[in-house]
């Protein structure tokens, strides 16, 4: 492991793609790169990144074999001593320093991380010594560091418990937490503008105290005027970002995944000028910081949809009815994973109504993953459990029928070594803001890479946290995200090649709404992730906004 101070910087490049209907299409850059400010995401996520100290009263000290027949204070270099100093540098890495307290003499410094390894190295009297080490698996490690001085027959020994920056997930079957309507995991009645809803995690429903973050399906409902919802853990710093925007009288879901407070709850705040809102919040996993599933990003993969027969019968998914696809072992994602992270949309409805996704045989639950209007367009990210067959199960709640498209952008396993580590939320890109780098409306037929980590791979970093969101949009459209072939020098040289347009979905819109979603971002092998505006035509533009809530490490 190497240490270093991961960024994020931002390169926005406009380019024209020729759209065609069912093809996957090139596109051409016709601008180069515009660099903005980076983020230091070391700074961001300081909250993880903790430093554990053992003092110098904590060692042992021991007169080696070698001075027996003498008295124990016979033994030389009588302060030998340490103080023990480790930081989180990375999801699973650390680097520990040892301070060395002795007089100039050789000795030897043995580190035993734990895990069963260790590195032994020489030095020569006090000092810094600086060690690093990545752990296979998260959980909690004592450092024992043995300092030897053979020459004057001494040994002291300073123990230090430390614990891994990083968090892997637990899925579980969708379940309610919140719901305002009827009284729900809090106090009954609409969330008024500025107002909170307060959302216990640790310790309830099965979940344990102590989880780092949450996966919840957030959804505002009888909303009797526009505004968005903001989720932040309890007690902290509320953000200036949105994670579900609706209209007056709209029922809209979002998927977040947000850190928990230190007394297990997630704040939901209304952000509206006026008015008031139902919410509602179901909860599909949670992260810790111990060993469970990592997360492996994927380039986004269709796996079903209803108007094709793929993964399933061709034809509509009829009102309150129900089907499975297979997800293990297909398409790049391998047997045995937990959960599957998913982008669904649903188009084509006869009557409003909602779908729920869960893990293949269980029962469907009371829960929505999306909801959506008679006519209707709508997508939403979704991370749900893989049940033991390997499929997962979706069920119209609707009284009419429902065309349903699903696209893989992500799994989790016990064999996926990427790890979550939540950073406070950083807008990223405003294509409204004077100031942004790319500043204007993007139209339709174009993309803008953004950039952020050119040195994913090396960093370890394998995808990211988002939320995107369009707004002033001026004609009905959607949006694709996707891993940018080339890297930022090939933009900036001019030898990129154009990237293939996307076959997926992320968010879809109709004129003049504002649109949010939850996007798992693959870092691909080059740190840029590419956003479409696949609308055919030119003039049908939106603004787009990306808010980065966390990201994913191997390291």
């Amino acid at each position: 492991m190497r240490s270093r101070r991961l960024v994020i910087s931002v390169a926005v490049i406009a380019a024209t793609i020729g759209l065609v209907p069912g093809m996957a299409q090139a596109a051409e850059p016709v601008a180069p790169p515009v660099s903005a400010p980076n983020i230091d995401l070391g700074k961001a996520a300081a909250s993880n990144f903790k430093t554990y100290r053992s003092p110098a009263e904590k060692s042992v000290r021991k007169t080696l074999p070698a001075a027996k027949g003498k008295a124990a204070a016979a033994a030389g270099n009588p302060d030998l001593n340490m103080v023990l100093s480790a930081t989180s540098k990375t999801a699973h890495g650390v680097e520990l320093v040892t301070d060395l307290i002795s007089e100039t003499a050789s000795l030897t410094v043995t580190v035993e991380w734990g895990d069963g390894k260790k590195d032994v190295v020489a030095a020569s009297g006090a000092g810094p010594l600086t060690h690093r080490h990545a752990y296979a698996e998260l959980g909690e490690y004592d450092i024992k560091v043995t300092v030897t001085d053979t020459a004057n027959a001494v040994e002291v020994v300073n123990t230090l418990p430390y614990g891994t920056a990083g968090s892997e997930f637990t899925p579980v079957a969708p379940t309610r937490l919140l719901d305002t309507r009827t009284g729900l995991g809090g106090p009954q009645g609409a969330v008024q503008s500025s107002g909170t809803a307060r959302v216990k995690v640790g310790g309830n429903a099965g979940i344990p105290e102590g989880v780092t973050a949450v996966v919840l399906n957030v959804t505002a409902t009888e909303t009797n005027n526009s505004g968005f919802v903001t989720a932040f853990p309890e007690g902290g710093v509320r953000p200036k970002t949105s994670n579900v925007n609706w209209d007056k009288g709209q029922t809209v879901p979002n998927q977040v995944i947000v850190p928990v407070g230190k007394n297990g709850y997630v704040d939901l705040y209304n952000a509206s000028w006026t008015g008031s809102a139902h919410l509602i919040a179901d909860v599909t996993g949670y992260f810790t910081p111990k060993s469970a599933s990592g997360y492996t990003s994927m380039t986004p993969a269709r796996f079903v949809d209803t108007r094709e027969g793929l993964g399933t019968y061709r034809g509509q998914l009829g009102g309150q009815g129900s089907f499975s696809t297979q997800i293990s072992g297909l398409r790049g994602v391998p047997e045995g994973v937990t959960a599957v992270a998913l982008n669904v949309t649903v188009t084509n409805p006869g009557k409003y109504g909602h779908l729920t996704v869960f893990p293949s045989g269980q029962a469907a639950p009371d829960t929505s993953s999306l909801n959506f209007a008679a006519g209707q367009t709508v997508a939403n990210s979704v991370i749900v459990p893989v049940g033991k067959d390997g499929k997962i199960s979706f069920r119209n709640g609707a009284y009419a029928g429902v065309d349903v498209v699903v696209d893989v952008v992500g799994y989790y396993s016990p064999d996926s070594r990427g790890s979550f580590v939540p950073i406070a939320p950083v807008r990223r890109l405003d294509t409204r803001e004077p100031k942004d780098p790319y500043h204007g409306v993007i139209p339709g037929g174009y993309y803008l890479p953004v950039t952020f980590t050119p040195d994913a791979v090396d960093d370890g970093v394998s995808g990211y946290v988002l939320n995107a969101t369009v707004t002033n949009t001026a004609d009905n459209g959607f949006l694709s995200v996707a891993p940018d072939p080339n890297s930022l020098e090939a933009y900036r040289n001019g030898t990129a090649v154009p990237p293939e347009l996307p076959g997926s979905s992320t968010l879809n819109w109709t004129t003049g709404k504002t649109v949010a979603n939850l996007v798992q971002a693959s870092a691909g092998e080059n740190g840029i992730a590419d956003f479409f505006n696949q609308s055919w035509d030119e003039w049908a533009t939106t603004d787009l906004v990306v808010d980065v809530f966390g990201y994913y490490e191997t390291n």
